[in-house]
């Protein structure tokens, strides 16, 4: 028996125990989790520009770090949450115009996010290796 003022037994939301899991699901949450991470790469970038502007040593140090190989590692899942947000910004903006919301347009762009994020995120490491070298 329901408690006095309560209102009528409604249904609880649907989670994952219900739904099977499906690309574009994982994406929008893999979405909001690279929203989320991408605060803490851009107080790293902060970090970065504090030191630049507070002289020699301290930016050495922090290059010290940021050019150690858990600092690149970390520098690199940034680049990728970046890239892999903005990728899915656009598919937001494409959604928002009206097209690709029919299953076989909807995977593709999810597809084309996710190759696209991992393939920009090393085009762009590559480039910048290329360019200013391991110790730029």
């Amino acid at each position: 028996m329901a408690p006095p003022n309560a209102g009528p037994a409604r249904p609880l939301s649907p989670h994952l125990q219900i739904y099977r899991p499906m690309l574009s699901m994982m994406m929008s949450i893999v979405h909001r989790i690279t929203g989320g991470a991408l605060y803490f790469g851009t107080v790293l970038l902060v970090i970065w520009l504090i030191a630049a502007a507070s002289g020699p040593s301290a930016f050495a140090t922090a290059q010290a770090v940021y050019g150690s190989i858990l600092g690149q590692l970390v520098l690199f899942g940034y680049t990728w949450a970046l890239i892999h947000h903005a990728l899915g910004g656009v598919r937001h903006f494409i959604w928002d115009l009206g097209y690709g919301f029919d299953h076989d347009s909807r995977e593709k762009l999810i597809k084309a996010g996710l190759v696209g994020s991992i393939a920009l995120t090393v085009l762009v490491w590559l480039v910048a290796y290329a360019t200013l070298g391991a110790g730029g």
